[in-house]
């Protein structure tokens, strides 16, 4: 939602379109239906081992790749085609370097964050969301916020 407010041409590759769709994303793809285009940079936020080198083989040379997802165990990437391509590969397991401007864009207007909340909870129900269990009368959206004033 930030690369679309920044004004880039966003693609998502995922399983949930749906959601990806309701969210305003036209170009939601399976990766049995991504099209074939040059992607200037490629942001991997999935969990899946492999995502990580295909992300490295879809962008384009002297692209960016950016790592914000984690799988359960360890994925690889080919150090050669990196180099070969010239890619900047960054990792970014932090968010707070980027808090200011993500407040900035949400007080703007610029990206509104609410259609990916589908169901806020207290402080007694965190552990059941972390063990996999979507509250009852949650939305769509796939984060679950927590308010430990409930």
């Amino acid at each position: 939602m930030f690369v679309r407010a920044a004004g880039a041409e966003v693609h998502v590759l995922g399983l949930a379109l749906d959601v990806v769709r309701g969210l305003g994303f036209a170009n939601a793809w399976t990766a049995d239906t991504l099209p074939d285009v040059p992607f200037d940079a490629v942001v991997d936020a999935s969990n899946a081992a492999t995502l990580p080198a295909r992300a490295l083989d879809l962008v384009e040379p002297s692209g960016r790749v950016v790592y914000i997802g984690l799988a359960g165990s360890p994925s690889t990437i080919d150090t050669r085609i990196l180099a070969l391509k010239d890619v900047t590969a960054v990792g970014i397991l932090s968010a707070s370097p980027g808090l200011a401007a993500t407040i900035r864009a949400y007080a703007a207007g610029d990206v509104d964050p609410r259609p990916l909340v589908a169901a806020t909870v207290g402080l007694d129900q965190v552990g059941a969301v972390l063990a996999g269990e979507r509250p009852a009368d949650a939305g769509p959206g796939p984060k679950v916020h927590v308010d430990p004033r409930l």
